[in-house]
């Protein structure tokens, strides 16, 4: 499978999420992030608020203890949750960038996301930070999480500048970015569209769309595979798995990554051995009648 394109940023169709990483050693998150590279998996996304500061702050003491890593990686955080409120003020925004900047030991964000919509953001406000970070070399490209068509469109209109990644959830069990494609105009639960065609929007404007917790259902409810819940899932995953002589959860990664895109799903183990097998998806095209025959072994009917 192809590089993607995000700005000028040349990344693998999967990305590493940091979430988990404080809970490793400084041994154990090194090879992991070398795991990742030997294949060609170099984007790592954090957020300011991933582990308290210490995913962060222990991936910064591996950057120092291995001074031409750097180079090799793009490095990318998020800001804008705080305990109890959602905050895309300038001050937070330009504190958060500091604070990450200076728990990873290093100069320079490649992609800051804005992690979640904040209510009240202004976004002449949140330009204004852009501005300050791109001009003191703080932040290289500028993306969003979790936020819609008309979200993205008001932030670009007033700051002028391009959001270049949009992260959100999206799997075999969390996926109706694409089952309300598939239905419109149906009247079915399936067609009701809830996120303001995000995905079209995003393939029309080259955006690039990172799926976050690609083995999730529900909202952290727990990993699809393996679960019991949903047997003819797992058997398919586990056919499509045989027939391409790689793991169920690598299929279920190049079943995102066969949608146009530019698509990346974001990785959250960290047991290298998993991102190994997981890697394999890059090896796999999924034929439409592969693609079709899992989206209907989770349930979802076509019209």
């Amino acid at each position: 499978m192809q590089p993607i394109q995000i700005a000028a940023l040349r990344t693998a169709p999967i990305a590493m999420g940091c979430m988990r990483v404080s809970t490793q050693t400084a041994a154990q998150l090194e090879r992991w992030i070398h795991t990742a590279l030997e294949h060609q998996i170099n984007l790592f996304d954090h957020a300011d608020i991933y582990g308290g500061g210490q995913s962060e702050a222990l991936f910064g003491e591996v950057l120092k203890r291995n001074p031409g890593l750097r180079g090799q990686i793009i490095l990318q955080s998020k800001c804008g949750i705080r305990k109890g409120c959602y905050d895309l003020s300038k001050q937070h925004i330009v504190d958060s960038v500091n604070g990450s900047l200076r728990r990873l030991q290093t100069e320079r964000l490649d992609l800051l996301l804005f992690h979640r919509p904040d209510a009240l953001m202004e976004p002449e406000e949140i330009g204004e930070a852009m501005e300050c970070l791109s001009r003191e070399g703080k932040v290289g490209h500028f993306g969003v999480s979790n936020m819609n068509p008309a979200q993205i469109e008001w932030l670009r209109s007033a700051t002028g500048r391009p959001m270049v990644v949009n992260q959100m959830q999206f799997s075999l069990l969390h996926a109706s970015l694409v089952t309300h494609g598939v239905h419109v105009n149906m009247d079915c639960d399936e067609s009701v569209m809830r996120d303001g065609g995000t995905l079209a929007y995003c393939q029309r404007h080259g955006i690039a769309l990172q799926a976050w917790s690609p083995f999730q259902y529900g909202m952290f409810q727990g990993c699809f595979l393996d679960n019991d819940q949903f047997p003819a899932l797992n058997e398919k995953l586990r056919e499509l798995a045989q027939a391409h002589q790689v793991s169920p959860s690598a299929i279920a990664v190049a079943w995102i990554l066969r949608i146009p895109g530019p698509l990346q799903a974001v990785i959250g183990t960290t047991n290298p051995q998993r991102v190994s097998q997981i890697a394999k998806a890059l090896e796999v095209r999924l034929s439409r009648e592969e693609w079709y025959a899992l989206y209907s072994a989770c349930g979802y009917t076509l019209p």
